[in-house]
C-alpha cells in the first residue's frame, strides 16, 4: 500500500468560490470533483490528505513566504470551505494538513477579544486546529503541519516555541526538521515544560497509530511487504495508462480565444516559425529547463516546419519588414513553473522590453500555448490566439499541435477566470 501524506485535492480550486461568491453552487462542484478523485485514491489504496486547512486561495500570496490570510466571514467560510471539508470528513477522509493560514473572522468568533497581533496560522492556533477542525467539524483523523520552514510559520514566534506549540495546538505530526537534534530537544522541552500536555500527546499518538493501523503497516512489516517490488510497478506506463493520458489531453486542451481567426496552423502558410519560450524559475527545485521547447521544436520539425528558437535575452527586434520577410508565424510556448521564490508566478520576460514580448501579433500570425498556468492573458492580453494545454508531456504537445492544425477539435471549455477580469484579454 502506498502512503502519500500530501495528495492535494483542494488547493487548486482556490479562487472559484471567493471570486464568484456563489458559495453553494461552487462548493457542490468542488465536492463532485474531489469526491471522484478521492474514490480513485481509495481504489488504488492511497491514503488521502486534504490540504491546506482552513483553505488558501483567498489572496495571491504564498505561505512559503508570508502568513496566509483567508478573509471570509464565518458564514461565507461555512458555506464554502467548511461545506467541502465537512463533506469529506463525513465520508471518512483520514488526514488533513494544516496550512500556515489564518481566518481572522472565524478565529475572533471562536475566541472573543482576540486581537490582530495575536492571530496565528492554523498550524499554531488551537481554535482552528482543535476547535474548528476536530471539534466543530468532528474530524477524528490525523492532522499534520505544513512544512515547518515556511515563513507563514516562522514569522509567528521563535522556532523553539513553535515546534511544541504546533502539537499543543492540535497538530498530531510535525513536518520537516530544521536540525534533527535541535528540533527533537525543542519538542522534548515543550513536553517536559507542559506546553504539550499528557492528554494532548496521548491523543496525537492515538491518531497516528490509528492511521498506521488502518494502513495495516504492522502486518505488512511482519510480512515484508511494506515496500513495493519492481514487478508491482510494471503497470506504470502501460498501454491503458497511456490511453487514459491521451483521452485526458484530448478532452482538456482548450482554445480560449482566436479573435483574428488565424487557425489552422499549417506548414504551407506558416512554414517558418519563430518559437518563443517563457519559463519560470531557473536553477530552483522546479526548474522546467529547456526540455519542453526542444520537444515542441522537434514535433514541429517532424511536421515540416522550419523552426528558429528566439533568443529573448536582448531588446533588439530589428526591422519589422525583415521580420515579416523571415517569419511566417510566431508560436509562444509558456511553461511557467515556480515554488516558493515569489508570491505570484506570472510571465517574466527575460530582459526589460525583451524581443520576446508579443510586439509581433499584428505582424505575423501569432499563437500562444500555456502548458501550465491558465491565466497568462493577464500579462499577454494582446495575443489573439491563446490555448491552455495544462501539461507539457509528449502526448499533450502532440495533441496541442494536432488541434492547432485542425486535425482534431478543441474540446476543452474555459471558465471566466482565464480573463483575469481584463476586458483587453477578450478582444
Amino acid at each position: 500500500m502506498n502512503f502519500d501524506p500530501c495528495v492535494d485535492i483542494l488547493s487548486n480550486w482556490r479562487n472559484t468560490i471567493v471570486n464568484t461568491r456563489a458559495y453553494g453552487t461552487n462548493a457542490e462542484d468542488v465536492i463532485t470533483y474531489t469526491s471522484a478523485y478521492i474514490e480513485g485514491l481509495k481504489q488504488s489504496e492511497v491514503i488521502c490528505c486534504i490540504k491546506h486547512f482552513p483553505g488558501d486561495g483567498d489572496e495571491e500570496r504564498d505561505q512559503h513566504l508570508v502568513l496566509g490570510n483567508n478573509s471570509l466571514s464565518v458564514d461565507e467560510w461555512d458555506a464554502s470551505y467548511g461545506k467541502v471539508y465537512r463533506h469529506h470528513i463525513d465520508n471518512g477522509v483520514e488526514m488533513f494538513m494544516a496550512g500556515h493560514i489564518a481566518v481572522p473572522a472565524y478565529q475572533k468568533a471562536l475566541v472573543p477579544g482576540l486581537q490582530d497581533k495575536d492571530i496565528l496560522p492554523a498550524t499554531l492556533a488551537p481554535e482552528l486546529a482543535t476547535g474548528l477542525l476536530k471539534e466543530k467539524l468532528d474530524f477524528n483523523g490525523m492532522l499534520i503541519t505544513d512544512a515547518s520552514h515556511m515563513l507563514g510559520m516562522t514569522s509567528a514566534m521563535r522556532r523553539e516555541d513553535y515546534v511544541p506549540a504546533a502539537i499543543a495546538a492540535g497538530c498530531d505530526m510535525f513536518l520537516f526538521f530544521n536540525d534533527i537534534d535541535e528540533d527533537w530537544n525543542f519538542m522534548l522541552k515543550g513536553y517536559r515544560d507542559g506546553v504539550i500536555t499528557e492528554e494532548r500527546m496521548t491523543d496525537a499518538l492515538r491518531r497516528i497509530l490509528g492511521l498506521k493501523a488502518k494502513l495495516r503497516l504492522h502486518e505488512k512489516k511482519a510480512a515484508g511487504t511494506l515496500l513495493k517490488q519492481p514487478e508491482d510497478l510494471a503497470v506504470v506506463g502501460c498501454a491503458e495508462h497511456l490511453q487514459l493520458r491521451a483521452e485526458a489531453a484530448d478532452k482538456g486542451i482548450t482554445l480560449v480565444k482566436n479573435t483574428l481567426d488565424q487557425l489552422p496552423l499549417n506548414p504551407i502558410d506558416h512554414k517558418r516559425i519563430r518559437l518563443y519560450y517563457l519559463s519560470g524559475e531557473k536553477g530552483g527545485i522546479i526548474d522546467a529547463g529547456d526540455a519542453t521547447v526542444e520537444a515542441v521544436k522537434a514535433e514541429l520539425e517532424s511536421r515540416g516546419y522550419q523552426v528558429t528558437v528566439n533568443d529573448g535575452t536582448t531588446r533588439i527586434k530589428g526591422p519589422t519588414l525583415t521580420y515579416r520577410a523571415e517569419v511566417d508565424a510566431a508560436l509562444i510556448v509558456a511553461e511557467v513553473i515556480g515554488y516558493g521564490a515569489q508570491n505570484t508566478y506570472r510571465i517574466q520576460w527575460k530582459t526589460a522590453m525583451s524581443n520576446e514580448c508579443p510586439w509581433y501579433v499584428h505582424e505575423v500570425p501569432t499563437f500562444m500555448v500555456s502548458f501550465n498556468y491558465t491565466t497568462h492573458l493577464h500579462d499577454a492580453t494582446m495575443v489573439k490566439c491563446y490555448v491552455n494545454a495544462y501539461a507539457a508531456n509528449e502526448e499533450t504537445i502532440r495533441q496541442t499541435l494536432d488541434k492547432l492544425e485542425g486535425k482534431s477539435p478543441f474540446k476543452g471549455t474555459p471558465n471566466e477566470l482565464v480573463w483575469t477580469d481584463k476586458w483587453q484579454a477578450r478582444v
